[in-house]
């Protein structure tokens, strides 16, 4: 492991051994300084093709798959933060704390890393994140004017937003995906970009293996 991998390793722990749960509406854990200052200033200075930015896309992240972004072997290649970042969850212990924290089954689960890049215009309707996703965990990495309101809202089966993560920068939302999970992102006025990265742990029946942060077959 590199230094960098150690330092990447070092503050997510921590991050993840102060996590705060919370059991309303459902468990959820809300973090802080999740990742070092390095592995952000990557993911803040990466600038995807304008079409990878999402306005309004009828409030479904499918109907913009053909331009969304992954942290992929290509893209960690390119840059050594990103090897870093993506290394430290890879990583058991990494997995370990996870599963110590939440109970989650991480064993036989692959690493998926997507940016997501929102503008004006942007919703998510109310969903629920269950099958192949045995984790997520969503980290705000918004610099614009207002973006501590740009968190997730976290629903009911109605879609009711019922409370709302944070969205200050370097902040994260964990939950693992079941059946009263749900959450979504409710139309508000964003003046800026919304910068996102999605960690999920996902089953081996995933397909979508572009997607993957590394080439595990």
């Amino acid at each position: 492991m590199s230094v960098q991998d150690q330092d990447v390793c070092q503050i997510l722990h921590q991050s993840i051994h102060q996590a705060s749960e919370y059991g309303y509406p459902y468990q959820h854990w809300l973090l802080e300084n999740v990742l070092p200052d390095f592995v952000c200033d990557s993911l803040i200075e990466w600038m995807p093709d304008a079409r990878a930015i999402s306005g309004d896309i009828q409030g479904r992240r499918e109907n913009h798959n053909q331009n969304r972004v992954f942290v992929d072997p290509q893209k960690q290649q390119e840059d050594p933060r990103c090897a870093a970042l993506a290394q430290a969850f890879e990583a058991q212990e990494t997995r370990d704390l996870f599963s110590t924290m939440t109970g989650a089954d991480l064993s036989d689960t692959w690493l998926r890393l997507e940016l997501c890049l929102d503008k004006e215009g942007f919703w998510l309707e109310h969903h629920t994140d269950i099958g192949a996703k045995k984790l997520t965990f969503l980290i705000s990495l918004s610099l614009g004017e207002d973006a501590e309101s740009w968190g997730t809202d976290i629903m009911n089966a109605q879609g009711d937003s019922l409370a709302r993560s944070s969205g200050k920068f370097n902040s994260a939302f964990l939950f693992i995906p079941g059946k009263d999970t749900w959450h979504g992102y409710k139309k508000r006025p964003m003046n800026g970009i919304r910068r996102t990265l999605i960690m999920n742990y996902v089953s081996q029946n995933w397909r979508a293996k572009h997607e993957l942060a590394f080439n595990y077959e």
